[in-house]
This record gives C-alpha cells, structure tokens and sequence, in this order.
C-alpha cells in the first residue's frame, strides 16, 4: 500500500516537453529585420570576415542586418587583466554591451538578434526576456534549412 510521492510527480511535471524547449525562432519571411552580434576573444584576428560571411549568410536566407555590433574581449589593457575573470555565462556579454544591443535594437526596430557564437538554451531565453525580441545562434539558423 505504498503510493507514490507527491514530490516525485509534480518532477515529472516540470520537465518540459520537447517543442517547449527548443523554440527557435526561424526566419522564414523576406525582408526579417536582425541585429548581428559577435563575441570573439582578442586572439580572433578575422572577426570583420566573420562577420561579414554571417551577414551574408542571413542575407541568402532572406533576412536583412540592420545592426552588426561585436564585443571583443581581451583586446584594452583593462580587458587583458580582467581576461582571467570568467565572462557573464547567463548572458555571454558584458552587461553594458547587453543595454548597447537592446538600445541600437530599438532604434533600428530590429525583429530579432542573432549571435554569431552558439548559445545555450538558458542564454537564448535570458537574452530573449532582457532585450525584448527572439535571440538565437547563427547555427540554429543555419540548421533549419
């Protein structure tokens, strides 16, 4: 006569189903309005070509980049000090730079922001909730197609 706990199905229960946890946001409409962020460390010396070949990868896509803003890390001499320090895992950015995609974001009425680097699952829904509009990886968009 033993009956199952309760605490083990309200577990079962908050595990999500696997269309609710990945919600990627597709760009399946000409003309999809995105702002294009990169995160390269200081050894990355191509990032401009990096960002230019993402950027045309959207474009073939139907997408159009209103905004292309980078954040390199380790490049200043405060940035090489603080290189040792772990980077923002919840957000990959800087909170500054954060506030800088949201603003440029508003004023250029950008649909979505796409990252260059992958992100994670809590990333893309931390992003998605402090900027205001769908965040995903450039590979996400890459793979549906």
């Amino acid at each position: 006569m033993h009956q199952p706990r309760r605490r083990d199905r309200r577990l079962a229960r908050r595990v999500p189903s696997e269309p609710a946890r990945r919600q990627a946001f597709r760009l399946t409409a000409k003309g999809t309005d995105v702002a294009l962020v990169g995160y390269f460390s200081a050894k990355q010396k191509d990032f401009e070509t990096l960002m230019t070949s993402a950027a045309t990868e959207l474009a073939v896509r139907g997408a159009q980049v209103v905004v292309q803003i980078v954040q390199r890390r380790g490049v200043s001499d405060g940035g090489v000090q603080k290189m040792g320090q772990s980077y923002s895992s919840r957000t990959l950015l800087s909170y500054g730079k954060v506030r800088e995609v949201a603003q440029a974001c508003d004023q250029a009425n950008a649909d979505a922001v796409i990252f260059v680097a992958s992100l994670t699952e809590r990333q893309q829904r931390t992003l998605t909730a402090m900027l205001g509009r769908p965040v995903v990886s450039l590979s996400d968009v890459l793979a549906t197609d």
